[in-house]
C-alpha cells in the first residue's frame, strides 16, 4: 500500500512589528494586506448604502456622526485610535497590520461612499447587502492572511480574553452586543443587516481565511504563538 503524505498546515502567527517585516513574501504580503482592508472600506460602505443594517462596530459609527460633523470613514478611524488606547492597561502588542487597519479602512469607505447612491429598489439594496458581507469575509481573510497583525478591535477582544479569563465568543460576543446598544441609543443603523451579519461574518471569514494564508519564514514563525480562531477576530475594521 502506498504511504500516503498530508500537507503541512499553514499557522497564523502572532509577531512583533519588526519580525514581521523579517518573516518575508512582503511582495505579496504587503499589496494583500492594503487590498484586504480597502475591500473591507467598500463592504462596510455597500452595507451603508444598503440601508437595511450595519455591522456592529458599524452600528456604532453611525450613531456618533449624527452628533459629531465627522464622515463615516473618519468615525470608523477615530474610533479605532481611541480602541487602541485601551491596549495600554491589557498589554496588548500592535503590528504593522494594526495601524495601517486604523486608517484604511476608513478612508476607503469613504471613497467608496463617495461614488456609489443608495438605490431605491429593495432587490439592489439586499444585493448590496449580501455582497457587504460576503465581501468583508473576503477581505478579512485576506488582511488576516497577510499575516500582520491584528485590527485595533480584534486586539480588544483578545486582550480583555487574556486578562479575564473568557472565552474569546464570549468577549466577543459581549463587546458586539454593548456596541450596538450604544450605538443604537444614538440612532446608529440597526437592522436586518446587523443580524446577518453578526450570523455569517465568522463561518465566511473561517472559509476564506485558508484561501489567503501565506505561508511566512520558517525561524519566525517556529518562534511565534497562534493567534486565535479568525471565526472569532471579525469586528469591523479589525
Amino acid at each position: 500500500m502506498a504511504a500516503t503524505t498530508t500537507t503541512p498546515r499553514i499557522a497564523l502567527a502572532d509577531l512583533g512589528p519588526v519580525d514581521q517585516l523579517r518573516a518575508g513574501r512582503l511582495g505579496r504580503r504587503l499589496p494583500q494586506l492594503f487590498i484586504g482592508l480597502a475591500l473591507y472600506g467598500v463592504s462596510l460602505a455597500l452595507m451603508v448604502r444598503g440601508d437595511l443594517g450595519l455591522a456592529p462596530w458599524d452600528v456604532l459609527h453611525s450613531g456618533v456622526i449624527r452628533y459629531v460633523p465627522i464622515t463615516l470613514g473618519q468615525a470608523v478611524v477615530v474610533m479605532s485610535f481611541v480602541v487602541l488606547l485601551f491596549w495600554i492597561p491589557l498589554r496588548e502588542k500592535p503590528g504593522i497590520g494594526t495601524l495601517a487597519n486604523a486608517l484604511v479602512v476608513g478612508f476607503a469607505a469613504d471613497g467608496t461612499l463617495a461614488l456609489l447612491d443608495r438605490p431605491d429598489q429593495l432587490w439592489a439594496r439586499v444585493l448590496l447587502l449580501a455582497s457587504g458581507v460576503l465581501l468583508c469575509g473576503l477581505a478579512t481573510g485576506l488582511y488576516i492572511g497577510s499575516q500582520f497583525g491584528r485590527g485595533p478591535r480584534d486586539g480588544l477582544m483578545t486582550g480583555l480574553a487574556r486578562r479575564t479569563g473568557w472565552s474569546l465568543r464570549l468577549v466577543r460576543t459581549g463587546l458586539e452586543v454593548a456596541v450596538v446598544v450604544i450605538g443604537f441609543a444614538l440612532g446608529g443603523v440597526v437592522g436586518l443587516g446587523t443580524v446577518i451579519f453578526a450570523l455569517a461574518i465568522g463561518p465566511l471569514a473561517q472559509l476564506m481565511l485558508p484561501w489567503c494564508l501565506v505561508d511566512i519564514a520558517e525561524p519566525v514563525k517556529a518562534h511565534s504563538q497562534p493567534q486565535p480562531d479568525p471565526a472569532n477576530c471579525t469586528n469591523q475594521g479589525g
